[in-house]
């Protein structure tokens, strides 16, 4: 089994660099794929990550997250924050992609890694974790031990969009990453898991899909290899009021690997 940070991979060296300001980890690698193919396949994704936290296209965003960051609240006075585009992260031969919204303001926002100190962070991480996609069901910083599995996490959005609500020129704008990472992760994906109506519609307008409708815990053969199962999002907004109990939620990650295992 690989488990996986959110890290960058240097070519013939046995360490990682976590995506963190002043954080460095070292890790053993021996087993990841050796030759020059496999390298230049998971720099590739490094690649796209390095232009995800370098990216400043959407001026509204930018000033947001710095704001959020310069007015955190008090349980995070000692806190340094991210506050800038988050990147993805997880298994590079990932045959389960997951596709949020956006970063949280005071989850990813803060953290610097996707589903992070935040409540979706809580839900997504647990079912993960039950089914066997990560390590450990407490998503709470970036260096926290965390790895992913056999999964990849990413979002339609980079960074956190005041009342989480990023407006179309955003996403626009933030496709090309999506778009680098689907492409580079469609010899391995066999799921594909959208949160929310917003991930759901971006994802099927990038892949050319049309004729789908949105409907938590519909599933859909999008061609013989990929399948696609549409979920809402664990957002609080969806959890507390029981629009997304946790029987449905984790049913969505059951049937994922049910999926993949059937493929295997």
């Amino acid at each position: 089994m690989r488990w996986h940070h959110n890290c960058r991979y240097f070519r013939n060296r046995n360490y990682a660099q976590i995506i963190n300001k002043e954080l460095y980890l070292i890790l053993n690698l021996t087993k990841m794929k050796k030759g020059k193919a496999a390298d230049e396949y998971y720099l590739s994704l490094d690649k796209v990550n390095e232009q995800i936290t370098s990216c400043s296209q959407c001026p509204r965003l930018l000033q947001h997250i710095r704001k959020v960051r310069d007015n955190r609240p008090q349980r995070y006075s000692d806190q340094t924050y991210w506050a800038r585009p988050v990147p993805s992260f997880g298994d590079p031969k990932a045959r389960l992609l997951i596709i949020g919204l956006a970063p949280a303001a005071h989850g990813g926002n803060r953290t610097g890694r996707m589903f992070t100190g935040d409540s979706s962070g809580e839900w997504l991480m647990k079912a993960m974790y039950e089914t066997g996609f990560a390590n450990s069901p407490n998503s709470v910083s970036i260096d926290d031990g965390l790895l992913l599995s056999d999964a990849y996490v990413t979002s339609i959005v980079k960074c956190a969009p005041p009342m989480n609500k990023p407006i179309n020129s955003e996403i626009s704008n933030c496709s090309s990453f999506l778009r680098s990472e689907l492409d580079l992760l469609k010899s391995s994906v066999v799921v594909v898991i959208t949160l929310g109506k917003m991930a759901f519609d971006t994802f099927c307008k990038l892949s050319e899909v049309k004729g789908l409708f949105f409907k938590h815990n519909s599933v859909y053969q999008l061609d013989s290899t990929k399948t696609l199962i549409v979920s809402y999002h664990p957002s609080r907004r969806n959890t507390n009021t029981g629009t997304l109990t946790w029987p449905m939620w984790i049913q969505i990650f059951e049937k994922a690997k049910s999926i993949i295992e059937t493929k295997a």
